[in-house]
């Protein structure tokens, strides 16, 4: 009882606690500026990602298109009349404007207001044109909005009206074709050759003639009016919209001709569909979880598809594309998260470094003032307010900093920095104070001391178990969960608990790497020491004494090795990234241009070709047609995939001149001969199901269909995941000849010999699509974060280095000055020096690039770096072996630096001075 009332709380004494600091302000303020720079780089890195997820999260809706589009579908009315007829409901316009108000009033306030406005669309059958020779197909579409619909300027003719001015009419179901008026635009009107007043020829897939009539021909107001984007036709002919080699127009119904479009077709081939396109500037990375939710939850209470009434019936990959962008999102912060960890490590090293440098100066005083009577905890207590003041300023500092560069700054990962800068030297400062005023000698009894000796070494062994236990279980971990949130859970876009290890991976597998070449130098610097006792050189003797000697200090090296293997990480992080964005560009593009020749002079791409072609600096030019969403079936289901007609020959010396991979199996496609299964081709599938020797059939709407058989693998084309490639003549002697509309050029005199090209078509660039690959904001982000980390990385091992230095100058010079005394030249003191330090240095310069690469190739896998890059699989490592040689170099350098450095300081000391000290 008497010994708990005795107990006091610790009472610093004020005094020592200002002259320490005035002593020490040097040291000091190098810490604070450590922890204020790193901090500024914890704190604003998350504020910066959250506002690229934002950006992210917009850049990939508009990337989406329609794709991102809610859809809802409604069946009409049933318009059977008295007398079993088909009644013309004239106000069928307004019907489709109190659906657009039901479906929005549907949505929700959450939804409606992440939303454009709706833009109905209702869509007649596809129709075949029985006119021409070319297989052309039309579709009758009808638009309306919140101020009616998109606006025009009929330039020829007027608007579509009625077919007969009664109101209200009933036909009978099996009489002559209904009457319709339609309006065409001015490319669709010349594509078909036709103008006010005249006739579209259709019929429909049964074979049953339509009665289109022609009221006038327009022109858009506004071509860019977000109506359009749902009808391309309506203002140009879309080829390979229907099929291969065929061509969609589209032919605009007004408010008074709609109704005599439904009589026109059966009850329920007019389809009505409403759109609702997101609006990107009110998405927000935060928001999208609860939107993709919602949507789910739409598509869950959607009526049936199979009932005849007029339920909502909801689609959209809306939630598929934001669950896209999160997941790469999600990456990028995770990818973040490693490279901050790495720095933080490092950083935690380089303040343990600095407070073991602040106490061996300390020591003196802090022996001196135990010896006087001074409290262990008011010695701790005095130390722990002065290192929490400077942590804690030195961080709000930081984090004001951060604040100022990226808003809601976060101050979470500032926590192991200011805790390593406010416990480390208190810590070291209480145990070198407890260790001057202990009274334990040492025991004579051998056996004791063994004890003693073998008690730490196996304290020391216990804890680099732990380190490298930890590490494998780290990089297991990674290897088996990655690095994404896990779903189950749910995605709230924080790092959870079951991340931390993985996280860490990268950086406890730098610790492990460096504890092991802890253990390795002093073996190799006793056997350097060795063999300098036998030779006849004393300086050499003296340089590997001194470095064996000082080797068995841990905290340098663990700094330079860790930093330099960190840093050499961060460098292959970011190559690797830059290296996949160019390869990403030219799977996209497929060469250094594509042209996408406009549909209405898909006839004039062979002659564009060869002008092209002949243009200078061209290497080589391949014309191909190319058709996405092509109809093959295989024995039991519909498959999609992007078909490339193309001459096999050409194609593949254009990939063997591109760093594409090489097709070797196209030579399979020109094999001569005809071939009785079918048309060879190369198949390329997402799912793998397809294999060699499946066989295809290419649907056609004016011939049989084309028998394919799978003879190879394709390459990939445009990034696609279901490619299929056949030999243009070989699907021409199958009786469907191909109509270029793509051209891949080569050449460095590319750029220029497509922009004199005078045939309307859309010019890809592979430097334009690099480019903006490089802007978007989380693949920019990523790579700034890489590049500044490894900058970090280096100038944290250069400052561990020039501490280290520091720590062992006074001895260092103290022991090479005593040599003096013996005949050493001050030149010969200085190589002496240098003995000591470059072993280390050299060893960390040589094995750090090598675990930083050794570290990448463990890791660099599950780090999901492909959703960056854009690229199919998991991008090839890079090992940027100039810039890891580099690094090394720098440290080499800098620890040369320090030995002339050190010899100017120690120039004046005094000879008498340095050998009365530690006397």
């Amino acid at each position: 009882m008497n010994r708990w009332l005795t107990r006091r709380w610790p009472a610093p004494h004020w005094p020592s606690v200002r002259g320490r600091g005035r002593t020490d302000a040097g040291a000091l303020l190098l810490t604070a500026c450590v922890i204020a720079v790193v901090a500024l780089l914890a704190g604003a890195v998350p504020a910066l990602l959250r506002a690229a997820a934002d950006d992210a999260v917009q850049d990939t809706v508009r990337r989406a298109g329609n794709e991102s589009h809610v859809l809802v579908h409604a069946d009409w009315e049933r318009d059977a009349g008295p007398t079993g007829g088909r009644l013309r409901i004239s106000r069928l316009a307004d019907d489709v404007d109190d659906f657009r108000a039901r479906a929005t009033y549907t949505l929700g306030p959450d939804l409606d207001a992440a939303l454009l406005p709706s833009i109905a669309v209702v869509n007649s059958p596809i129709l075949r044109i029985t006119d021409g020779n070319l297989p052309r197909t039309v579709q009758l579409t009808y638009l309306a909005d919140d101020l009616g619909g998109p606006d025009v300027t009929w330039i020829a003719g007027s608007a579509p009206g009625p077919t007969i001015p009664e109101r209200s009419i009933e036909i009978p179901y099996h009489g002559p074709p209904w009457p319709v008026q339609v309006g065409l635009s001015e490319a669709d009107a010349a594509a078909l050759q036709v103008g006010p007043g005249d006739r579209i020829p259709a019929e429909d897939d049964h074979g049953r003639d339509k009665d289109i009539r022609i009221s006038g021909i327009y022109r858009p107001a506004d071509s860019a009016d977000p109506a359009w984007r749902l009808a391309p036709a309506l203002l140009r002919p879309v080829p390979g919209a229907d099929g291969p080699g065929t061509t969609r127009v589209a032919a605009l119904l007004s408010r008074e001709s709609l109704p005599d479009a439904r009589l026109a077709f059966d009850q329920d081939q007019l389809r009505r569909t409403v759109h609702f396109a997101p609006a990107p500037d009110a998405l927000t990375w935060g928001a999208t979880a609860t939107l993709a939710s919602q949507v789910v939850k739409l598509k869950a209470s959607s009526g049936s598809s199979a009932a005849r009434d007029g339920s909502l019936k909801w689609e959209s990959q809306l939630d598929t594309v934001l669950r896209d962008a999160r997941t790469q999102i999600s990456a990028a912060f995770t990818q973040a998260a490693v490279l901050l960890a790495a720095v933080l490590t490092a950083t935690v090293l380089v303040l343990l470094l600095a407070a073991d440098l602040l106490v061996r100066r300390r020591t003196p005083a802090l022996s001196a003032a135990r010896q006087r009577g001074a409290a262990l905890p008011d010695l701790g207590a005095e130390l722990i307010i002065e290192s929490t003041v400077v942590s804690l300023s030195a961080a709000a500092v930081g984090l004001a900093l951060a604040h100022t560069t990226a808003p809601g700054a976060s101050w979470t990962w500032t926590i192991p920095v200011v805790l390593a800068g406010a416990v480390a030297g208190p810590t070291f400062g209480t145990l070198a104070a407890a260790r001057a005023s202990r009274d334990r000698h040492q025991p004579a009894n051998p056996a004791a001391r063994r004890w003693i000796l073998t008690t730490g070494r196996l304290r020391r062994a216990a804890v680099e178990a732990a380190v490298l236990i930890a590490a494998v279980a780290a990089v297991g971990t990674l290897h088996q969960r990655g690095l994404l949130p896990d779903a189950s859970h749910g995605d709230t876009g924080e790092l959870t608990g079951d991340l931390v290890l993985p996280i860490s991976a990268v950086a406890l597998g730098a610790l492990a790497g460096a504890l092991v070449v802890l253990r390795l130098l002093p073996v190799g610097l006793r056997i350097a020491l060795r063999q300098a006792l036998r030779s006849r050189r004393p300086l050499a003797v003296f340089g590997a004494a001194r470095a064996a000697t000082t080797a068995a200090r841990a905290l340098p090296l663990l700094v330079l090795v860790s930093a330099t293997a960190l840093a050499s990480f961060a460098l292959v992080v970011g190559a690797t990234i830059t290296r996949g964005l160019d390869d990403g560009a030219w799977h996209t593009t497929g060469a250094d241009a594509r042209l996408d020749i406009s549909s209405d002079v898909q006839d004039a791409t062979p002659a564009l070709a060869e002008r092209i072609a002949a243009a200078p600096g061209i290497e080589q030019v391949v014309a191909a047609q190319v058709t996405d969403s092509a109809p093959l079936f295989t024995e039991s289901t519909l498959f999609t995939p992007r078909l490339v007609i193309v001459d096999a020959a050409a194609f593949g010396r254009l990939l063997a001149t591109t760093p594409l991979p090489d097709a070797p199996a196209l030579s399979q496609l020109t094999a001569p001969g005809p071939d009785p299964a079918g048309v060879p081709a190369l198949v390329r599938s997402s799912t793998g199901d397809l294999h060699t020797g499946t066989r295809l059939q290419l649907s056609r709407d004016n011939g049989p269909t084309i028998r394919l058989t799978a003879v190879g693998t394709a390459p990939p084309v445009g990034g696609a995941g279901d490619v299929v490639i056949v030999d243009a003549a070989a699907l021409a002697e199958a009786g469907l000849p191909a109509v270029p509309n793509t051209i891949w050029v080569t050449g460095p005199g590319t750029a220029q010999a497509v922009s004199d090209s005078d045939v309307p078509a859309d010019i890809v660039l592979r430097t334009d699509v690099l480019q903006a690959q490089r802007v978007a904001p989380l693949t920019a982000g990523t790579l700034r974060l890489a590049w500044t980390t490894a900058a970090v990385l280096l100038a944290l091992g250069l400052l561990g280095l020039t501490l280290a230095a520091a720590a062992g100058a006074q001895e260092r010079w103290q022991t090479l000055t005593r040599l003096r005394t013996l005949g050493l030249r001050p030149r010969d003191a200085r190589w002496v020096a240098a003995g000591e330090l470059l072993p280390p240095v050299v060893v960390a310069a040589v094995c750090g690039p090598l675990l930083g690469a050794l570290l990448a190739q463990l890791t660099l896998g599950p780090l999901e770096l492909q959703l960056l890059t854009g690229q199919a699989a998991d991008p090839a490592t890079v090992l940027p072996w100039w810039l890891l040689c580099l690094t090394g170099v720098a440290l080499v350098a800098a620890a040369t630096a320090v030995v002339p450095v050190e010899a100017a300081l120690r120039r004046h000391d005094r000879l008498s001075e340095v050998l009365r000290a530690g006397e």
